[in-house]
């Protein structure tokens, strides 16, 4: 892809959108039956600076708004992932995904997982435990939807296991290809000490959207992000040879997009590689350095295309 055509606005020649302002500006302007993917983290209602806290009831409306638009604009063999968390009130909380998916469901919308993002660091709770994980609901809008499951495989816990009676005896127990990651996915979230952190609250890591592009889309799809952030959602779209669009209210978040792209559009930007393990301030952890990532040139067609060196096939 070499260097990429941006633009302000939607254009189906280009690669990359970034709409600076409300995204129902943005939502309003394209098609229907267009994006192939549609995944954000929109906000928690939790007052953060890109947001207004507003009741609950409000929140729901205005959520109820984008969510509308985007299954007009989705691909009928399309996805929507809506990755959220809860909103928490004089510490009582209220589950964002549950409140939330009576309105998928009312627009014919069909629940496929509802996707547990687990991770070890968070606000420390005193009242309740802690919290440390947030939710990805991922809908299709048909039954015929693509879902490509052996670019996401992940290393089998025994590669080598084999059946040792019954006519498969001998034969590998396991998928050569690897095991499908499941409902439960650990991913470091991003916090002070990792590679991806800018001055971004609640960034996604670039690894959590990598699976779903991978899973979800083929190259050259659409992937659009209503809220788009610090341009996480872009850069894991582009990096895989896939097109990105997105809207985003605050002009800073929106520079640091733009520079992240930039970045990366030079072979520059650093991210956390997806073969790396969790770490385990016990185990035995093999060191996988970033991942200087370059668009137009993808790091893996799937994620099981390890470097042998790095010897992380037993890592579940």
């Amino acid at each position: 892809m070499g260097k990429i055509k941006k633009s302000n606005k939607f254009s189906p020649g280009v690669d990359l959108v970034i709409h600076e302002g409300d995204t129902l500006e943005l939502l309003a302007s394209l098609p229907d039956d267009f994006a192939r993917l549609i995944v954000t983290s929109p906000p928690y209602n939790l007052g953060k600076p890109y947001e207004t806290r507003l009741h609950l009831d409000e929140y729901i409306d205005q959520q109820r708004k984008v969510i509308t638009e985007c299954v007009r604009i989705l691909n009928s063999k399309g996805s929507i992932c809506w990755q959220v968390g809860n909103y928490v009130n004089n510490g009582e909380i209220v589950p964002i995904d549950i409140i939330l998916y009576p309105i998928f469901a009312s627009l014919g919308l069909h629940l496929r997982n509802r996707i547990i993002w687990h991770f070890g660091h968070g606000l420390h709770a005193s009242k309740r435990f802690s919290g440390r994980y947030e939710v990805i609901l991922w809908f299709t809008k048909g039954n015929e939807y693509i879902f490509n499951l052996d670019a996401v495989r992940i290393p089998q816990m025994y590669p080598n296991k084999k059946h040792f009676k019954g006519p498969k005896k001998g034969q590998l127990s396991g998928n050569p290809l690897g095991k499908n990651p499941s409902d439960v996915w650990e991913i470091p979230n991003v916090k002070s000490n990792h590679i991806e952190k800018t001055i971004h609250p609640c960034q996604f890591p670039v690894e959590l959207i990598e699976r779903l592009v991978l899973a979800l889309t083929d190259e050259d799809d659409w992937v659009l992000d209503p809220f788009l952030g610090v341009g996480s959602t872009a850069i894991a779209a582009l990096i895989h040879g896939r097109k990105a669009i997105g809207a985003e209210i605050m002009p800073d978040y929106v520079e640091i997009a733009r520079s992240r792209i930039a970045l990366a559009e030079k072979g520059e930007l650093k991210i956390r590689p997806m073969e790396r393990p969790v770490y385990e301030p016990n185990g035995n952890n093999i060191y996988v350095p970033p991942n200087l990532v370059e668009i137009g040139k993808p790091l893996q067609s799937r994620l099981l295309e390890l470097k042998s060196d790095y010897n992380v096939e037993d890592k579940a």
